[in-house]
């Protein structure tokens, strides 16, 4: 009954979550990001495209990093249209394999000078069990553990142009989740909804950590919560959630809406934020007590760094 309680927990979250949604706070920027170089994950659709449409009408250089790369080309062709100018570019990123993800960051570094904006927004949610290429359950894998790897190894690059910025882009769902030390591949006893909620918290506490390590770099982070969005991620939801969003339809942001809170956290001035803060609604807010625990999100950075081989200096 343990898979049916989480169920039904997800059930009265995303009841919650979107009435919590339904006053999308309006908020509007003139910045200019001529001169800056943004990469965005998961940029061809949603939250990540319509990011990528905004900072490109900017100014900004912007690096759509997409799986699917027909999809990446036809997103360039659709900002390139709207968006007169646009410096945008599409690069192959598999984030469920270390070994694109090291080939995206050899590109990188291959192509460019400088990086300032690091969106971590690619994301799969509540999907059947699987595995990544490496073997860790798909939404760990994925939501965390490759962005932290795809950090980790633009580092170098976001203090050489820094002012920098890292946005890791998270969800609501972090509030019911729980990081299982024990069992972070779901092997023992795996449910889609705590699975996400997982690496949604996790994209949370490697926000907290990384901007302690990197601030004195002069690399900033921050984690986002954009609402409850109509995108691709929720492909994999089944009844009776699926009957909840069309109930409540109205509520859903649209990705355009989604992506009010991650633009924020790339164009307000730096002293009018706060590094390692929580976002949501183009606003400091609170995260869950367990994205506020400093000491999870130490033992969580160690064995990151352990699955991955990895040694941040």
């Amino acid at each position: 009954m343990r898979g049916a309680g989480s169920a039904h927990l997800g059930l009265v979250w995303v009841s919650a979550s979107m009435f919590m949604s339904l006053f999308i706070s309006k908020w509007s920027s003139d910045v200019s990001l001529e001169g800056k170089t943004a990469i965005i994950t998961g940029a061809n659709t949603g939250i990540g495209k319509e990011t990528a449409k905004d900072l490109a009408g900017r100014g900004a250089r912007v690096i759509l990093a997409c799986r699917d790369m027909a999809k990446g080309e036809q997103a360039v062709s659709d900002i390139m249209k709207e968006v007169k100018g646009a410096k945008v570019v599409a690069r192959q990123l598999d984030l469920a394999d270390t070994k694109s993800i090291c080939q995206f960051a050899e590109n990188i570094y291959n192509t460019e000078r400088t990086l300032h904006y690091l969106i971590n927004n690619a994301g799969v949610g509540i999907c059947p069990y699987a595995k990544t290429v490496d073997g860790y359950e798909m939404q760990f894998g994925v939501n965390h553990l490759g962005h932290f790897f795809l950090t980790f190894l633009l580092l170098d690059l976001l203090k050489h142009s820094a002012p920098s910025r890292v946005i890791n882009v998270s969800s609501l769902a972090h509030k019911m989740g729980k990081i299982q030390f024990d069992d972070l591949n779901g092997e023992k006893d795996y449910h889609p909804v705590r699975a996400y909620a997982q690496s949604k918290l996790a994209n949370i506490l490697f926000t907290r950590e990384l901007a302690k390590r990197t601030e004195v770099l002069g690399v900033m982070a921050y984690s986002v919560d954009p609402g409850m969005v109509n995108t691709e991620i929720t492909r994999h939801i089944r009844r009776p959630l699926v009957d909840l969003f069309k109930t409540f339809g109205f509520l859903i942001r649209t990705p355009a809406e989604g992506a009010y809170t991650s633009i924020y956290c790339t164009v307000t001035p730096e002293n009018q934020m706060l590094t390692g803060g929580h976002y949501k609604d183009c606003a400091i807010a609170d995260s869950c007590r367990a994205g506020q625990d400093d000491g999870t999100a130490l033992k969580l950075w160690a064995v990151s760094c352990h699955l991955l081989s990895i040694r941040w200096r």
